[in-house]
């Protein structure tokens, strides 16, 4: 079954309409373009409606339109002629090149201009004389001139489609980069809240439950003054967090180092895990007069430090927990090993965001890290749970700060 024609575009039927009542204006009002023709006056009006009928095609199908068109223009070459049907043809050749394929866009300005050249050269031989350049320069007006035309036309409309398609692909990529800036940034602030707060609510929660399991008033004295100390500096922790945020000036990675915390405040973090129950032991073997670290760097080590030590004192088996600081060349390593085994008393649950959290933040600085059960033949149990990175210092080696 033959597929069914496309309806012409609706410009396209006026231009048919409208060049179809000029020619016909011009036919009854006896203008023509030529004379002394084989064909009387009637026949001209055969090529008139045959390049009518091809209009309607000159979006749709400009290939077949034009070689119809060409046939159109040789017959009216026999008749009288009319205006109409040579400014038709005009705007055939002009659609090819508009609408066509890109072959032939290419190939029909080359055509027209080498039969402009046939034709005058041909003439010229003929005819002898200057006249015979006047039908080279009709030639060109009928036919080279409107395939110029359609090849400017349709370099401006693929120049503005690609600027279009540009624009467009930038939006897009626009789109994803702030799409990953939001979520790079959601991920950074849950690692913050986490490694802020984590660390005083597993202490509350531990302390807790010991007050509720033993009925001491000592003990339950005792933990209630840890629990108020770790809620004070929790909320502490949580104002300082939403002040950067509700800052009108605008975040900045500048405001959160200036109150991020720093390897100088690790004492205290020691200090504090101690009084939650933990045996901390601090080896810090860096040169009291080094090279100060670059601020990502400190506060990495820091919060690396803090989750290592919740984690020791929500999971961890009774026994010492060190803390070891060393500066090779280059690196800050840092090393917290705890107890490895079963925790005799209450513990708090854990959902493994501390650990991915540790990753994450000696991957954007470029180092590594590694955490896991290690063999310990001092160790009660013969095995210690321990938390190693190696943080890259000199900036050239790290490939992504925050």
């Amino acid at each position: 079954m033959p597929l069914p024609l496309p309806r012409p575009d609706v410009v396209d039927v006026r231009i048919a309409a409208a060049s179809l009542v000029a020619g016909i204006t011009l036919w009854s009002l006896g203008l023509h373009m030529q004379m002394d023709r084989p064909l009387g006056n009637g026949w001209t009006l055969v090529p008139l409606f045959v390049m009518t009928g091809l209009e309607l095609l000159r979006r749709t199908a400009p290939r077949t339109a034009l070689a119809c068109g060409t046939l159109a223009l040789i017959a009216d070459q026999f008749t009288p002629g009319n205006l109409a049907t040579v400014v038709m043809f005009t705007d055939l050749v002009y659609a090819a090149v508009l609408y066509g394929t890109p072959a032939a866009a290419r190939r029909i300005p080359i055509t027209t201009g080498l039969i402009t050249v046939a034709m005058t050269i041909g003439f010229l031989a003929w005819f002898r004389e200057a006249e015979a350049l006047l039908i080279g320069a009709v030639t060109a007006l009928v036919s080279f001139a409107p395939a110029t035309t359609g090849v400017l036309v349709r370099s401006h409309r693929e120049a503005a489609e690609m600027a279009r398609l540009r624009a467009e692909q930038t939006a897009l990529l626009a789109e994803v980069d702030r799409t990953q800036a939001v979520t790079a940034e959601r991920a950074r602030m849950a690692r913050e809240l986490h490694d802020m707060v984590a660390n005083h609510l597993s202490a509350i929660a531990i302390h807790s439950t010991a007050a509720l399991s033993l009925d001491d008033p000592r003990t339950t004295r005792d933990a209630l003054t840890v629990i108020r100390e770790n809620s004070v500096e929790g909320l502490a922790e949580m104002r300082r967090l939403i002040g950067i945020l509700r800052d009108s000036s605008g975040y900045s990675k500048d405001a959160a180092s200036a109150v991020a915390p720093t390897l100088d405040g690790l004492g205290s973090l020691v200090e504090n895990a101690r009084a939650n129950g933990l045996d901390v032991t601090l080896d810090d073997t860096r040169a009291p007069d080094g090279e100060a670290l670059p601020a990502p760097v400190g506060l990495a080590a820091y919060r690396i430090v803090q989750e290592s030590l919740t984690n020791a004192l929500k999971h961890a088996a009774p026994g010492p927990v060190t803390v070891a600081l060393s500066r090779p060349r280059g690196a800050l390593c840092v090393r917290v090993t705890s107890p490895y085994g079963d925790t005799p008393g209450p513990r708090a649950p854990g959902s493994g965001a501390g650990l991915v959290g540790m990753q994450e933040r000696v991957a954007l600085l470029g180092g590594t890290f590694a955490a896991g059960p290690e063999a310990d033949p001092d160790a009660p149990a013969g095995k210690v749970w321990q938390v190693a990175a190696r943080l890259p210092v000199d900036p050239a080696d790290q490939e992504v700060t925050e």
